[in-house]
Order: C-alpha cells, then sequence, then structure tokens
C-alpha cells in the first residue's frame, strides 16, 4: 500500500448476502476508526445487487487501499477480491483462493484433514434428502455450507420427532454435520500471531442473535480452561491461518467437551472477514492484548496489497 500519512481508504461495506445489516454495522465502526487513525476514508456501500457500476465507482475513487468490511457470500468468497485484484487497488484480508476456500466448509475441512486439525464429520446433501430422512444419526447441525453468522442454522436434537423441515430461503444443497458439544472458543490471528482465548458464554445456542444484539453473549478473554486447551487453540488458529492462506485478520471457531480434554477439542470454522462490530470477538481480542480499534483497522490498512 502507499506509504502516504494519510492515506485515502475506501470501506467497502453493505452488498447482497445474508449478513449486508452486519456488514454495514462493521463499516462504520471500521470508517470511524480508521479518521481517528489519520486515514481520509470514503464509505462505499456495494448495494444489495453489485454490478459494474461498482468498479467504475472505485476507478473513479482512486484510493491507495480498499478496507474489506463486506460479510457474506460475494463479499468474502473471492469475488470482490477478484474485481479488486483486476483493478489492482490494494485490499485487507485475504485473497482470491483463501476467501474461496474458507468460505466453503467442507472444502475447508479436507484442509483441515490434510493437516491434522480436528473437526466434525459432515455430508452435503440436498435439501429433500435432509428434510425425507435422517441422513446421520441425531443429534447434527443443518447449515448452509457456503454463509457465516450462524446464518440458517437447525439443530436436531438426540430424539427428535422427525428430519427437520427447512425455511424456503436455505440453499439446494445444504451441509449436515455431527453435532459438536461443549464450549464455544475462538481464537483470532492477526499476521503471524495468534491473538488470544476468547470463551463465549451464552444461555444456548450461539446464533445469530448471540453474536451481534447487545447482551446475547458474554465473552471471557482470556478464557479461563486449562493451559494444555488454550495452547491447543493457539496452535491450531495459526496452523489453520496459515495452511489456508489467510492473509491480515483471521478467526477459527471451537467447540471443547470438557470431559474428553484435548480429543474434545474440534474446529469448526475459519473465518477470514471477522466481524469489527462493537460486540466482535477479534477486535476485544487485540484490545486484550494492547491494540486498540483504530491501530487494528489501521493496522489492516498499512497490511493491504494485491496478489494475497
Amino acid at each position: 500500500m502507499s506509504s502516504r500519512a494519510n492515506p485515502k481508504v475506501v470501506v467497502l461495506m453493505g452488498g447482497p448476502s445474508a449478513e449486508r445489516d452486519v456488514s454495514l454495522s462493521t463499516g462504520r465502526e471500521c470508517a470511524a476508526a480508521l479518521r481517528v487513525s489519520g486515514c481520509d476514508v470514503i464509505e462505499v456501500d456495494a448495494g444489495e445487487d453489485p454490478s459494474a457500476a461498482l468498479a467504475v465507482q472505485l476507478q473513479d475513487i482512486a484510493p491507495d487501499a480498499v478496507f474489506n468490511a463486506l460479510h457474506g457470500r460475494w463479499g468474502e468468497d473471492g469475488c470482490i477480491q477478484g474485481m479488486l485484484e483486476w483493478l489492482r487497488i490494494p485490499y485487507t484480508h485475504s485473497g482470491v483462493f483463501a476467501s474461496a476456500l474458507t468460505m466453503d466448509k467442507q472444502r475447508t475441512k479436507e484442509v483441515y484433514a490434510a493437516n491434522d486439525l480436528p473437526f466434525m464429520k459432515s455430508v452435503i446433501a440436498s435439501r429433500e434428502d435432509v428434510e425425507a430422512a435422517h441422513v446421520m444419526e441425531p443429534p447434527y447441525v443443518v447449515k448452509p455450507f457456503n454463509e457465516g453468522s450462524s446464518v440458517g442454522i437447525y439443530i436436531v436434537g438426540e430424539n427428535p420427532n422427525g428430519p427437520p423441515q427447512l425455511a424456503r430461503d436455505m440453499p439446494d444443497q445444504v451441509m449436515v454435520e455431527t453435532y459438536a458439544p461443549g464450549r464455544e472458543l475462538t481464537t483470532a490471528v492477526m499476521g503471524d500471531r495468534a491473538l488470544t482465548v476468547t470463551d463465549i458464554i451464552t444461555d444456548g445456542w450461539y446464533d445469530y442473535h448471540a453474536k451481534y444484539a447487545d447482551g446475547g453473549s458474554r465473552h471471557v478473554i482470556p478464557a479461563e480452561i486449562p493451559q494444555e486447551i488454550f495452547d491447543a487453540c493457539m496452535d491450531y488458529a495459526l496452523r489453520a491461518h496459515q495452511v489456508l492462506g489467510c492473509r491480515g485478520l483471521s478467526r477459527t471457531d471451537f467447540r471443547w467437551d470438557e470431559s474428553r480434554g484435548l480429543d474434545g477439542l474440534i474446529l469448526l470454522e475459519t473465518n477470514t472477514q471477522p466481524g469489527m462490530t462493537p460486540t466482535s470477538l477479534a477486535p476485544e481480542q487485540a484490545d486484550k492484548m494492547g491494540i486498540s480499534f483504530p491501530d487494528l483497522c489501521r493496522w489492516l490498512v498499512e497490511d493491504a496489497s494485491c496478489d494475497r
């Protein structure tokens, strides 16, 4: 990225995914933080139906960097990254390949498997098959294989009345995953450094409301867990970041079944575009490590590049 003291930065937010509202919140927070850090910030809503006009708009602005505050499909699956590569505008977070790979939860698991990172068994099945009969022994979870923020999660318990009936807006192909009991843990990675471990405490499933609503969850930082589990989270998150080809900031989520010790720790997924709202996890971890929110956002801008 340009070495200017006051770089011109486009904060790209909104977009067409199910996480549009989260992206708008992330974008506003990051834009304010970047202004505090001395950047010349221009906020751009990618819109609910992005088109070639967005590329023209970015070319006209000619920013030193784009801060990618998009979430969900199109924004973190390699699409916008490909556009920015074509325009040769430096951008934050992960590149085309890592973004597309981590957005596909099943292919991410294949990389985990190849690198001895623990995960839960899952299959991709049609919604018709999922609604007709149990495609695996309960308990299990049904979810889109290419969305984030706990969008479209169905939990099928041990003694269900029948297979789940999915909402009409669920995709034709879904992931069915063995249910992982236990505590919800997460670790953010900033560059080549795992930050810390957060224990996420909720009254139930860590769903969309728990993630983004005030009071939806309580975060214990650093997590009060055995040192062996803490160290494993740090190691696994950094390894996942590296083997998936992530850049900038990522966050890996875990479930830990205390009754099984280290064998009970599994990776759920790795996020290349962690949320950066007032209740988000990665900024909290950075702050705990002495990195203010404006400094974190400025670091991401300074890390921006093409060919990521």
